[in-house]
């Protein structure tokens, strides 16, 4: 059976060809579809192509927001200076994720709407409190990210609806923005375990505000409140790091597979907490300048 492709240039064409292909599978960069595709994972009729719509791409300042199409490529996100300089979390992450020839083609809205528990700018997005943009022909909605994911490759998306991008507010009063992921090489892996981590620290070192999320030990990305509790107010030191550090262990579920074992993902989730110990000196990392 062969596969038709659709390729609309703008919504109006796309609305059309989503009502005459229902069945059709969306896709803009293609980096997790076609390896689906050669797999024999997916056999579809019909292949809908969202790269030409450009209205789904490029990057907007919104005032207290920023949005991000979904459209827009990992390469075009990592190189703007809107990210470098108010997303700074989310630029590490985009930096780790994947090869050059990924970034140039891979989507933010992809890795967002396949939903994978290693996405690697997930823990950013879900850290940063962000909220998707759903459209159809019939209007548009928005829900936070973590609504949106309801498990591995699984999201509320209608079948009427595209991704139509994601909304994040300009995370500039954080002083900590801090990325990092555990893969089985340095470049080129998919995330055994990964952690967003944002603080905001006063001047004599007192934690007032903390955001944290965890990739790749869960069925979705975790967030533990109880942890981000027990370090407001405290010194960013390393008992209390330690002491936050059990109680994401017993929060997240990772399971077992070939890349790493349950046991392992857990500890490894609350020893990436430590690390934020770098940031405990007299000048604690900022946000980036626009390169």
């Amino acid at each position: 059976m062969s596969t038709e492709l659709l390729s609309p240039r703008n919504p109006d064409e796309l609305w059309r060809a989503m009502e005459s292909h229902p069945d059709a599978v969306p896709f803009a960069g293609g980096t997790d579809v076609f390896v689906r595709l050669r797999k024999g994972l997916m056999a579809p009729r019909a292949l809908l192509c969202l790269d030409r719509i450009e209205e789904l791409k490029g990057i907007e300042d919104h005032g207290s927001h920023l949005f991000i199409g979904a459209g827009t490529t990992h390469s075009t996100a990592l190189a703007h200076p809107l990210v470098i300089q108010f997303l700074p979390v989310l630029a590490h992450a985009l930096r780790v994720l994947g090869s050059p020839p990924i970034r140039n083609m891979g989507t933010i809205g992809g890795n967002i709407v396949t939903a994978s528990p290693a996405g690697d700018t997930l823990p950013p997005l879900y850290a940063l409190g962000a909220e998707v943009e759903l459209r159809s022909r019939e209007g548009s909605r928005r829900c936070p990210i973590h609504e949106f994911i309801i498990g591995p490759g699984k999201t509320i998306l209608a079948k009427n609806e595209i991704l139509s991008g994601v909304r994040v507010r300009k995370a500039d009063r954080y002083n900590v923005h801090h990325f990092e992921k555990v893969g089985l090489r340095n470049a080129l892996a998919i995330a055994l375990v990964s952690m967003a981590a944002l603080l905001r620290i006063s001047d004599s070192g007192e934690i007032q505000e903390v955001s944290l999320a965890w990739g790749s030990v869960g069925p979705t990305v975790v967030r533990s409140p109880e942890a981000e509790q027990i370090l407001l107010g405290k010194t960013l030191d390393l008992r209390t790091l330690e002491n936050a550090g059990a109680i994401v262990r017993k929060a997240v579920a990772p399971i077992d597979d070939v890349r790493a074992g349950s046991d392992y993902r857990r500890q490894v989730a609350g020893n990436l907490l430590l690390r934020l110990t770098e940031y405990s000196g007299e000048q604690p990392c900022r946000p980036e300048s626009p390169e």
